[in-house]
């Protein structure tokens, strides 16, 4: 039976061996964890235990939502936070829209049970026929049940539906370079500088780096997770099986395939290749889908 009366509290910054935790009180603590508790990251739920002196040690790592995870450079698998109800893919006209990095994210959700939400930013540098291109796009994703929104962070007030949808969650910004992220950041927090300052000061570092990822709290509740471990993204370290659940529509439909193991790639009477004959599911996903499972597995053969 448990009986630790420990404190518990948020992790809201990751500097590597030293955490920041914010108690129920809203104080924050400089922490260290126990080697057995594995990586802390932000986001995660903790215990932590009060020293005489020195930095305070958390003990405890309480059950995770949701664990957003990334391979290193040694591709070993590593999160990068926690707890997160929400994975906001950003895109925009300039540098472009890259559907199978879209695609990519929302597996990535989808593997980790966090809903994707799309955002497509710099909406108002489109003309006419652009913006039904971009409609007809954000369609396809609406239609298997994602979220989607046209956006522009040129001001608070063009991001306000972002805002609203973004209250009450725990949030995360990907995309490529470029798509405007931390313009979307800057803008959804007017006190960004407050925010970062108090981090600071309370890490002891004296100053803010690239490196940390930190949690930022919304002005209408919730709150965003700004981690520099998203900014470059992979989803090899799924299996082709899980792959395949990453896509939800192909999820859907296998259930209607003669084999249990179907890959959808050339397996005779599949369901999800008569779905994509008939325009029941999307000609560009399924090729997206195919492109990540052939580099998953390049022995498959070609459909």
């Amino acid at each position: 039976m448990k009986t630790t009366e420990n404190p518990t509290g948020r992790v809201i910054a990751n500097h590597g061996a030293r955490l920041l935790v914010r108690d129920a009180e809203g104080h924050i603590h400089r922490c260290v964890a126990l080697k057995k508790l594995g990586l802390v990251v932000t986001g995660d739920a903790v215990e932590w235990q009060p020293q005489a002196s020195g930095d305070a040690r958390v003990t405890q790592l309480l059950p995770r939502q949701s664990l957003l995870q990334r391979p290193d450079r040694r591709g070993k698998l590593k999160p990068v936070a926690a707890n997160l109800t929400r994975l906001v893919i950003v895109s925009a006209p300039e540098p472009g829209i890259d559907t199978l990095l879209i695609d990519q994210y929302i597996a990535a959700a989808e593997h980790a049970n966090i809903e994707a939400l799309i955002a497509v930013n710099k909406h108002d540098l489109l003309d006419a026929a652009q913006q039904d291109d971009v409609d007809a796009l954000l369609n396809v994703y609406r239609s298997i049940g994602y979220e989607t929104q046209c956006v522009s962070a040129r001001s608070t007030s063009a991001l306000a539906p972002l805002a609203d949808t973004l209250s009450n969650h725990i949030s995360i910004l990907v995309g490529q370079s470029g798509v405007g992220k931390s313009s979307i950041v800057q803008q959804l927090f007017p006190d960004l500088d407050i925010q970062i300052g108090a981090l600071s000061a309370a890490s002891g570092s004296g100053a803010h780096t690239t490196t940390v990822t930190s949690w930022y709290d919304l002005p209408s509740g919730g709150a965003l997770i700004d981690s520099p471990g998203v900014r470059q993204f992979a989803i090899d370290y799924l299996g082709p099986a899980e792959l395949a659940v990453g896509f939800r529509e192909i999820r859907e439909t296998a259930v209607g395939c003669r084999f249990n193991n179907c890959t959808h790639l050339h397996e005779p009477n599949c369901a999800v290749r008569a779905a994509v004959d008939a325009k029941h599911i999307s000609a560009e996903r399924y090729a997206n889908y195919c492109k990540l499972m052939r580099e998953l597995n390049p022995a498959h053969p070609s459909s």
